[in-house]
């Protein structure tokens, strides 16, 4: 059996994280790998001097938006319009800048409107940050589909 090539996921606009009308946002590239039994949806890229924390490291609260967006997109992507309610994060190791790092994100189950997703940013094959996220269905919220 062949693997199947990523799909590459629509950006929208301002957005921080993958926004390319944002002049200050990351500009992330979001991929969701179809061959796999669980919706996997993931970036490529590298912290910059903009996103430092502790000198040469990527700042937590830049680690924990990328991986609210990388679980969030994997949430929608399975049909759902959601919003974060509650992430619990943790950061095993500090995360260098300028060095290529992968975000995974994942869906891992549903409970009514209640969508729970997994995160993690790998460094290598390190686990540097992993996280959960509890997200909910409010399509009410908007008029627009950003992972269809």
């Amino acid at each position: 059996m062949s693997k199947q090539q990523p799909i590459r996921l629509p950006e929208h606009g301002s957005c921080f994280i993958c926004g390319t009308e944002n002049p200050k946002g990351m500009g992330l590239v979001w991929y969701v790998q179809p061959d796999v039994k669980r919706i996997l949806v993931y970036a490529e890229f590298e912290f910059t001097l903009s996103e430092q924390g502790p000198p040469g490291y990527a700042h937590g609260g830049a680690s924990s938006a990328v991986l609210d967006e990388a679980m969030g997109a994997a949430v929608w992507r399975s049909g759902l319009k959601v919003v974060l309610a509650n992430m619990n994060l943790n950061y095993h190791l500090p995360v260098p800048l300028n060095t290529p790092v992968r975000v995974e994100g994942w869906l891992d189950r549903f409970e009514g409107r209640k969508a729970y997703a997994e995160g993690r940013i790998l460094v290598g094959e390190k686990t540097a940050v992993s996280g959960t996220g509890l997200y909910i269905h409010a399509p009410y919220l908007f008029t627009f589909d950003y992972y269809g």
